[in-house]
């Protein structure tokens, strides 16, 4: 039982230190795709931005949030330096970078993935 705590706890060490920093308060990350750094939600999901959402209010609900799953944020969450939380009209919360709204792409399949960066002229990766 001990071994396993200590294997686990050894590898959570290892992934957190091989993916970058991670902000205690979010779960959120920094992470680097080739040679560019990218914020990623706790799985590693690149997270984007959304030119239409203004002042920190998010513009993508109905398909929108379906293509766009909104970067959701625990009820409690708390702001970080650049990092922030909106409350949602359907009154869940989700996660901000500099008052902008973040979202991942329903696209992408696993860590690393960037293939809504560019859709429609007006989805970004979000960048540290």
């Amino acid at each position: 039982m001990m071994l396993r705590r200590i294997t686990t706890l050894a590898a959570t060490a290892a992934l957190l230190a091989f993916s970058g920093p991670v902000l205690a308060a979010t779960g959120l990350k920094e992470v680097t795709v080739g040679s560019t750094k990218v914020l990623a939600d706790a799985k590693g999901m690149t997270l984007y931005t959304f030119d239409k959402d203004k002042d920190g209010v998010s513009a993508c609900y109905d398909d929108c949030a379906k293509k766009w799953p909104p970067a959701a944020a625990p009820d409690g969450a708390k702001a970080e330096g650049d990092y922030g939380v909106t409350e949602r009209k359907d009154k869940t919360y989700q996660w901000t970078y500099k008052k902008m709204p973040l979202y991942t792409y329903y696209e992408d399949q696993k860590s690393g993935d960037m293939k809504g960066d560019g859709v429609g002229g007006v989805w970004h990766t979000a960048h540290p």
